[in-house]
């Protein structure tokens, strides 16, 4: 599959497609492309690249110049599985403008989301953050982060109500099968022979081991009592080719010297030996072969034995399960006979990688049902889809909330009938909330992002009074050498100004937002704010990230006054108000905490604080005042507004923030009382007043 779709890839392009392999898989892939009459060539250098598809092993990777190929193929990709390695991390940036990606992986596993998230990034599709913030909820402590700012996957579980959203995602980019059926065809000719277990316990009297350590002195110990029965077995089958995994080197010259018949291959083989003994067993030419599952138990093509013996087992299922399919794969003509030799004190062992063969089944299964149908329907098509675009409006006592596009839904305001207006608006291309091609956050880049934003911004100028203003929260935003091409900080608040400044309104005032680096350190372990950076080169560390209060305002007299009295607003808390720096917000003051499992754990990626909303309210409205937010999200900002005896109409894109909002809402105008006046007739009866005041204030 690989292969066809290199060569239609390099016929495509008229260019070079680069396979990465283990360095076993490499001349056998050669090998079986001559069957099907495709030309690979062997390459352990960029000099070696000849036009068309090339193969070379993933330590290779450094020597080669990857924006001179067209297409990459990842051969066992489970390389990526480690969401924090360097080989990892080498890959993704290697080939991120490479436009031809595919990864083939035959162990991929369905609880371990960073693998998920890794292939997705590979793919350019979206990063794995990204994926955990859309589709999941973490529920783990600040300090157990990792590297990029996300914990542990065993910490992350999806969001009740995106199961089948998420796996309907992954259905857009991934192709998930176990067979042909899984897709819908035939499984004529591809369906596997019987797998056979049988395991051969010796009873040597050695207690059970239950750390690391103690298994493997349990392994090594019981080596000479299992030699007995191998050669008992494999004489039994004097015919038969025979694969014997071990896994320590003690259990290598025991076997060689019991089986002096047999081949083996030792990690300190030079690699041009291990290629030639691995063609040659895979070409029936030797009749025994001894080696390890970390040297060739990925990849290789091994159909000619049917026989297969484990001297003892790891912990590790993905390694005894990419060992045993060396053999039993597409291609085998009998049943496969897998004899797992352990002592007693391996028992452990033994349980530990059943049940993970259990899980295994179980999620991979759960995996294809959960995208078959989706699966069935993708593979045929080649466009992408996005969300699907609704409309609804909710009302109640004193609030409003648009489910629509803010572009869109602005345009059905009154010109002049919004009093304030204070919001967060997406951060371009950090944060994914939906996969709309309408959000704001979507877009690729910045003059994309400030374009879209700037329709936006013409409109909330339409709807705003004359004098008044709006709040808009932001902060810098980290530059990624994998998108911008370099580590460091993008001016996220200016960017937002500027597109106001351009449809006209005044830049009037900017707060700091105090938040601790030792927290954000902790969340998302930026190399700026490590301590050992510091250590080892301080010119790439940095201070913390503030968030920011960027206030705009409309050109005009202002037509009513936002008047305070002396004991509403005395003067020491005028004077806190009054800093340039705010120090005593609350970061974990949001609806987020408020709302912990309720509403199917869809929580808001980026809340704006509860306190500072109200802050910001306190200064620049009046009670009984209209506030406006484009970007209403779960509803924080009409939440506090409606507490403070304001109105409030919100735009949402999302329908799941758009239910979570109403609901806040509707709590909160209950908890509030009824008393207000709606928010039409309070429209009404303020509207000749404005009229009366601004004509006032024109003579």
């Amino acid at each position: 599959m690989q292969l066809a779709w290199a060569d239609c890839v390099a016929k495509h392009t008229n260019g070079n497609v680069l396979i990465l392999a283990p360095l076993a898989v490499n001349r056998q892939t050669i090998e079986e492309a001559r069957q099907i009459g495709i030309d690979v060539a062997l390459c352990r250098g960029q000099a070696d690249v000849k036009r068309g598809i090339n193969i070379t092993n993933y330590e290779m990777l450094e020597h080669f110049h990857p924006d001179e190929f067209q297409g990459v193929v990842l051969d066992e990709s489970s390389i990526l599985k480690s969401y924090n390695g360097v080989v990892r991390t080498r890959i993704i940036e290697a080939f991120q403008e490479v436009p031809y990606r595919l990864a083939c992986t035959a162990t991929p596993a369905p609880n371990d989301y960073s693998e998920l998230g890794n292939h997705a990034e590979f793919l350019g599709i979206m990063r794995r953050p990204d994926m955990l913030a859309t589709f999941f909820v973490h529920d783990s402590k600040p300090d157990n982060h990792d590297g990029e700012g996300f914990g542990s996957e065993q910490k992350w579980r999806l969001k009740g109500h995106a199961v089948e959203v998420f796996w309907g995602w992954v259905a857009s980019w991934a192709v998930m099968m176990q067979k042909p059926s899984d897709l819908g065809y035939s499984d004529e000719g591809f369906v596997l022979p019987e797998l056979r277990f049988h395991p051969i316990k010796i009873e040597d009297g050695g207690f059970e081991a239950k750390t690391i350590q103690d298994r493997i002195k349990a392994r090594g110990d019981s080596i000479d009592s299992k030699l007995q029965p191998i050669k008992d077995v494999i004489e039994g089958n004097p015919n038969d080719k025979w694969l014997i995994w071990c896994g320590l080197n003690r259990e290598a010259d025991a076997l060689k010297k019991a089986i002096p018949e047999a081949f083996e291959i030792r990690g300190s083989d030079e690699p041009e030996r291990k290629a030639e003994v691995i063609l040659n067993f895979a070409n029936g030419e030797i009749p025994i072969l001894i080696t390890k599952a970390q040297i060739a138990g990925f990849g290789v093509n091994w159909q000619v034995c049917h026989k297969v013996i484990f001297v003892g087992l790891s912990d590790s299922f993905e390694e005894m399960y990419q060992a045993v399919r060396r053999c039993w794969r597409f291609g085998q003509k009998n049943p496969v006979d897998v004899y797992i030799v352990t002592s007693e004190g391996e028992g452990a062992v033994v349980r530990n990688v059943e049940a993970k063969e259990k899980r295994f089944a179980e999620m991979l299964s759960s995996m294809i049902i959960a995208t078959q149908e989706i699966n069935q329907g993708t593979i045929r098509q080649t466009t992408r889809g996005y969300d699907e675009f609704e409309t609804d409006i909710r009302t109640g006592k004193n609030w409003e909330m648009r489910l629509g596009d803010s572009a869109e839904e602005l345009q059905k305001l009154d010109s002049e009938s919004v009093h304030y207006s204070v919001f967060s608006p997406p951060f371009q291309n950090i944060f994914v909330y939906s996969n709309s091609n309408r959000d704001v956050g979507n877009c690729a880049t910045k003059e994309e992002f400030k374009e879209h934003f700037g329709f936006i911004a013409r409109e909330l100028y339409r709807v705003l009074i004359p004098g008044r203003l709006i709040s808009i929260h932001c902060s810098d935003l980290p530059a990624f050498k994998y998108k911008e091409g370099y580590i460091g900080l993008r001016d996220f608040p200016s960017m937002c100004r500027d597109v106001f400044e351009d449809v006209g309104f005044i830049y009037h005032s900017k707060v700091t937002v105090y938040k601790s680096p030792v927290t954000e350190m902790y969340r998302t372990k930026t190399i700026g704010l490590l301590y050992q950076q510091l250590k080892k080169d301080s010119a790439l560390s940095r201070q913390g990230l503030a968030d920011y209060i960027i206030t705009m305002r409309k050109p005009g007299d202002n037509p009513i006054p936002i008047a305070h009295t002396g004991e509403e607003f005395p003067l020491p808390m005028w004077q806190k108000y009054a800093d340039p720096v705010w120090m005593d917000i609350q970061t974990t003051n949001t609806l987020n905490s408020k709302s912990a499992r309720e509403y199917q754990d869809e929580k808001h990626i980026c809340p704006l604080q509860l306190d500072l909303i109200e802050r910001c309210l306190e200064i620049w409205s009046n009670p009984g005042e209209l506030v406006l937010s484009p970007f209403a999200g779960i509803g924080s900002e009409g939440y506090t507004a409606i507490q403070m005896g304001r109105k409030f109409i919100g735009i949402e894109l999302k329908r799941s923030y758009f239910e979570q909002a109403c609901n806040y809402l509707g709590q909160v105008q209950k908890a509030t009382g009824s008393a207000q006046a709606d928010l039409f007739r309070f429209e009404e009866a303020t509207r000749p007043k404005q009229a009366k005041l601004k004509s006032e204030a024109d003579a």
